[in-house]
């Protein structure tokens, strides 16, 4: 099985990444309606964004709390996108991961590729000692499931056609957790989110975090037992 080439576009505006990312989901689509092989198109975009907020396609606008002039003043922008879920936010020091797959290469289905991501994600932050779940009913990685210290670390949000996928998750690594208090993060009131840096009272290097991802995720897609 051919893995999917890593890419590493650096910190990149939200819409740039958005219109790079759908020439090559679009690339793979039309190579694979002419019944051609699309293993050596695929791509995994690591990045970082300025601060925005985007909006799922399900995702209700009133989860955004505050108005243009406050985006304004706090140097963020908000985009509606094609991707599944509510809205979340993105910014520095957080690892924004878009894998452009074709899920039939390894014979994953929609909710076993969420799964992946999850799994990927738990083992990433295992590396740091931090024990990463799941919550029924929500897309993601979750902290402390089941206690009043329910917090996320970690926001998935993909889009799939004819089993090619883009979009994907977002780990906050050293993210500024401040800009989440303008939104209702992914539509939950109730619950917290958090950050590598947050848990272990330190930064650590993206570069570092880029790497243990791409090892975690390439073994699980290349094992499928997940």
């Amino acid at each position: 099985m051919h893995n999917p080439d890593f890419i590493d576009w650096g910190t990149i505006e939200y819409a740039q990444a958005w219109h790079q990312q759908e020439e090559i989901f679009n690339k793979i689509l039309e190579t694979k309606k002419l019944g051609q092989l699309t293993e050596a198109l695929q791509k995994v975009i690591l990045c970082e964004h300025p601060h925005v907020y985007t909006l799922g396609k399900s995702g209700a606008e009133n989860n955004l709390l505050v108005n243009q002039a406050f985006l304004d003043s706090i140097n963020a922008t908000f985009f509606k996108t094609n991707r599944g879920g509510d809205i979340t936010y993105h910014g520095p020091g957080q690892l924004v991961g878009y894998p452009i797959l074709d899920l039939e290469n390894y014979h994953l289905g929609l909710k076993d590729y969420v799964h992946l991501i999850e799994e990927s994600i738990i083992q990433t932050i295992a590396e740091y000692g931090i024990v990463g779940t799941r919550l029924e009913g929500a897309t993601g990685v979750w902290l402390d499931v089941g206690t009043p210290q329910a917090r996320k670390i970690c926001a998935i949000g993909v889009k799939a056609s004819r089993y090619v996928t883009m979009h994907g998750y977002a780990l906050n690594v050293n993210t500024d957790l401040s800009y989440f208090n303008h939104i209702n993060p992914c539509g939950f009131v109730d619950k917290g989110v958090t950050s590598i840096q947050k848990e272990l009272q330190k930064e650590v290097a993206m570069s570092e975090v880029k790497r243990v991802f791409e090892r975690c995720f390439v073994e699980l897609l290349n094992q499928r037992d997940f």
